[in-house]
């Protein structure tokens, strides 16, 4: 069936490569250009990025750090997180623009649902990490150790918080995924219940990688909302899905109008 203008089966395997390397371009360059606001504000955010765990420690104790230009390349790490939530938006359009020349005429009107429910899902898995997974470890943690004196190293706590916080964000862009996929007729609601065995089973590995072993706990507290949004996107896949016929008609438009 014919699709858009340089779709994939047009398009070169070289010239797949050079999209890919401009939307990459333009996504770095997204990213710079928020890092130098975020700068300007590097320590008030590493200051609310920190608060999950210094709401635990004895009074008067701070992060530490080990080298001598730790502190700076601290910053610009938090920067660079700052700017990647500012600038996602901008990131997911164009992700959506990579994949846009392989899909239908009518698939491609998409764009703005894409852009603002992944943006909305990306920032709320952050903010269900933030508020709820990593206060929650930080204090498990600490209170495993209240014999000892803390010393916890900003580098280290850095580390541990992006990879919960983004881990979560992307995994809740699972529902928005979903709506997409069944939309355009390649995710159906029947195929995810019949592989839901399979999913727990990833789930909780994906739960696993995120979060530090062997705090089976918090491996809980992030595996049960990602089981509620594999459920949700279930529900998603089945309302919004595309049947068979109505998918038969579009795709036979589709043909006609190319």
């Amino acid at each position: 069936m014919r699709k858009g203008k340089n779709s994939p089966d047009e398009m070169t395997f070289l010239e797949h490569l050079e999209d890919l390397r401009k939307r990459l371009f333009y996504s770095f360059i997204a990213l710079f250009v928020g890092i130098v606001p975020a700068w300007f504000f590097h320590k008030e955010l590493f200051e609310i990025l920190a608060r999950p765990v210094t709401q635990y420690l004895p009074v008067g104790t701070k992060l530490t750090f080990i080298k001598l230009t730790a502190p700076f390349m601290l910053y610009i790490k938090v920067s660079f997180l700052a700017s990647l939530f500012l600038s996602s938006p901008f990131i997911f359009y164009q992700i959506w623009m990579f994949i846009a020349p392989g899909l239908y005429r009518k698939e491609k009107k998409y764009v703005v649902p894409f852009v603002i429910l992944t943006t909305i899902f990306f920032s709320a898995g952050a903010v269900f990490g933030y508020f709820v997974v990593f206060p929650f470890a930080c204090r498990f943690f600490l209170s495993m150790g209240t014999e000892f004196e803390p010393v916890i190293t900003a580098n280290d706590y850095f580390s541990l918080a992006l990879r919960v916080l983004l881990g979560i964000a992307i995994v809740f862009e699972l529902p928005t995924l979903s709506f997409f996929l069944s939309r355009m007729g390649i995710l159906t609601a029947r195929w995810m219940v019949k592989n839901f065995k399979y999913a727990v089973l990833f789930i909780f590995v994906i739960a696993a990688i995120i979060t530090p072993p062997p705090d089976w706990m918090t491996q809980s507290i992030i595996a049960f909302p990602m089981l509620a949004l594999y459920g949700l996107s279930i529900l998603i896949a089945l309302v919004f899905g595309k049947k068979k016929g109505k998918k038969k008609k579009e795709d036979t438009e589709d043909d006609l109008a190319g």
